[in-house]
C-alpha cells in the first residue's frame, strides 16, 4: 500500500474515531423526560400534582446541562410551569422540532472535527439539547455547551401569538427558521467552550468575546452567520461605528447585545456583528491564518492592554483604542463635591440626616446606583431614602440615619449617567463621624 493511501486510512479512521466520541457527548435526554412532565401536567388541572410531576419526571432526573441551563439563566419550576400555563399553541408547534434534536448530530461531530483542524488545543465538552423557559436559544457554562431546544429548534411555523411584548423580538427569531442554523450555532458555543472567559469587562470586550465565536463559526463551516444583525451591520458600516465608538467603554452591554431595547437602528445584537467584523479583519491583517484564530480564542479579553492591541491590529477603527479611551474618560461626568461636608472629614455632626452630591453636568435622572467601599458592607453608609435629583438635574440627595464616633464608605456608581448616556466617574464617599 502507498504511503500516501495509509495516511489517507489512518486520517479517515481518526476523523470517524473523534466523530464517534463527540457524537456521545452529545446529549439529549432531557428533552424526552420534558414531554413525559409535560403530558401528566396536561393530564389534570391540580398545581399541586404540576410541580411533583415538572421536578420528579424532569427537574431530578435532568443532566447535568439541565442543572447548568437552569442555574445560567436562573430558571425555577416555576418559570417553566408559567412557560406551560401561558404558551400552550407554542409548546404545542415546537415539540416535533425538539424531538429532532439526535439528528443533528453528526452534523455537528463534523463540524467539531474541522474546528479541531484549525485549533489544534481544542478542548473536549459536552454538549446538551436541553429544554429552557424562552431566555436562551444557546450558552455556555463549566465548558459545556447547553442548547435551549424549545428556541434553538424553532422554525417559521412556531407560533408565538401567545407572547407578551417581552418575548416580541421571538416572532422575528423564528421567521428566520433557527433550526436550519443549528449546527453553526453548536460550533459558536463550543468556540465560547474554549475562551477564557464568557463575560467582558465592558461593551467592547463582551462584543469581541461574542465577535470571536461568530468568526470562527463561520470560518469553520463555511457558512454566512444566520445572525440577521451580521448581514445588517455590513450594510451600515460607518453609522454602526460610529456610534460605537462613543459607547463601547460603557460597563453595560446597553442595546448591543442581549436586549430588546429601543435604539436608533431598530436592530437588536448588533454587538455580535462589530465583534465579528473586527475578528474579520484581524484574521485578514494576519498572515498565519492558523495563529489568528489561535490568539482569537485565547485573548484575555478582560486585560484591556491585550484586548486593545488586538483590536487595534484589526484596524477596524481609524485610530488606537487608547486614544478613544482618553477622549471617553475626559467626557465623563464626576461628583465635584458634597454639600454638607467636604469628603474625608473626620468630625462630620452624627445628627447630619442628609447627603447632597454635586455633578459637573447635568445627570439623566432615571438613572443611579451605589456601591459598597472598600471597607465593604460593616462601613457602608446605608441610604433610608433616595429623595430624588435637584430640579436641574446638577446634584442629588438622600436621607441617611449617622452614629457618632462611625467610620462611613459609600461609592456613588457608574450606574449615574448624564443627559448624554455617559457614566459617572466612581466616586468613594468617606468620612468619619464625631463623637
Amino acid at each position: 500500500m502507498k504511503p500516501s493511501s495509509l495516511l489517507f486510512l489512518l486520517s479517515l479512521f481518526l476523523f470517524r474515531a473523534n466523530a464517534q466520541n463527540l457524537q456521545q457527548r452529545i446529549i439529549t435526554s432531557d428533552i424526552k423526560n420534558f414531554w413525559t412532565a409535560y403530558d401528566k401536567i396536561k393530564e389534570t388541572n391540580d398545581s399541586t400534582l404540576h410541580i411533583g410531576y415538572l421536578n420528579d419526571l424532569f427537574i431530578d432526573k435532568g443532566t447535568d446541562g439541565l442543572k447548568s441551563i437552569m442555574q445560567a439563566r436562573e430558571y425555577t419550576a416555576k418559570s417553566y410551569l408559567d412557560a406551560i400555563y401561558h404558551y400552550p399553541l407554542f409548546w404545542h408547534s415546537i415539540r416535533a422540532n425538539t424531538l429532532r434534536a439526535d439528528e443533528f448530530a453528526d452534523s455537528i461531530a463534523t463540524e467539531v472535527d474541522k474546528l479541531a483542524r484549525i485549533y489544534s488545543k481544542l478542548k473536549p465538552a459536552h454538549i446538551y439539547f436541553t429544554v429552557g423557559a424562552l431566555r436562551t436559544n444557546g450558552t455556555t457554562l463549566d465548558g459545556n455547551v447547553l442548547i435551549g431546544s424549545e428556541l434553538a429548534l424553532a422554525d417559521e411555523n412556531t407560533v408565538s401569538s401567545e407572547f407578551p411584548k417581552a418575548l416580541s423580538h421571538l416572532k422575528t427569531f423564528f421567521k428566520s427558521n433557527p433550526i436550519n442554523g443549528t449546527v453553526f450555532l453548536n460550533v459558536h458555543e463550543y468556540v465560547h467552550t474554549q475562551q477564557k472567559s464568557s463575560i467582558g469587562y465592558n461593551l467592547l470586550s463582551q462584543c469581541v468575546i461574542e465577535g470571536v465565536a461568530e468568526f470562527v463559526a463561520v470560518t469553520v463551516t463555511g457558512k454566512p452567520s444566520p445572525s440577521p444583525a451580521i448581514h445588517f451591520g455590513e450594510q451600515h458600516f460607518e453609522n454602526i461605528r460610529s456610534v460605537f465608538t462613543r459607547q463601547m467603554f460603557f460597563e453595560d452591554t446597553g442595546f448591543w447585545l442581549y436586549s430588546n431595547a429601543e435604539n436608533e437602528f431598530k436592530m437588536r445584537d448588533l454587538g455580535y456583528y462589530v465583534g465579528y467584523e473586527i475578528c474579520k479583519q484581524y484574521y485578514k491583517n494576519t498572515k498565519d491564518k492558523k495563529r489568528a484564530i489561535d490568539e482569537m480564542i485565547n485573548l484575555d479579553y478582560n486585560n484591556p492592554s491585550a484586548l486593545y492591541r488586538f483590536v487595534d491590529h484589526s484596524r477596524y477603527f481609524n485610530k488606537p483604542v487608547s486614544k478613544f479611551y482618553r477622549e471617553y474618560d475626559n467626557s465623563r461626568p464626576t461628583v465635584v463635591g458634597i454639600k454638607e461636608f467636604k469628603n474625608g472629614n473626620k468630625k462630620v455632626n452624627p445628627d447630619l440626616t442628609q447627603i447632597t452630591i454635586k455633578f459637573s453636568s447635568k445627570m439623566d435622572k432615571r438613572y443611579r446606583n451605589f456601591e459598597f467601599g472598600p471597607l465593604g458592607e460593616t462601613h457602608v453608609l446605608k441610604i433610608k431614602e433616595f429623595t430624588g435629583f435637584s430640579e436641574d438635574g446638577y446634584s442629588a440627595s438622600f436621607n441617611v440615619e449617622l452614629k457618632p464616633n462611625t467610620r462611613y464608605q459609600l461609592l456613588v456608581g457608574s450606574g449615574f449617567r448624564n443627559e448624554n448616556g455617559m457614566p459617572l466617574k466612581p466616586y468613594l464617599i468617606e468620612f468619619t463621624t464625631a463623637d
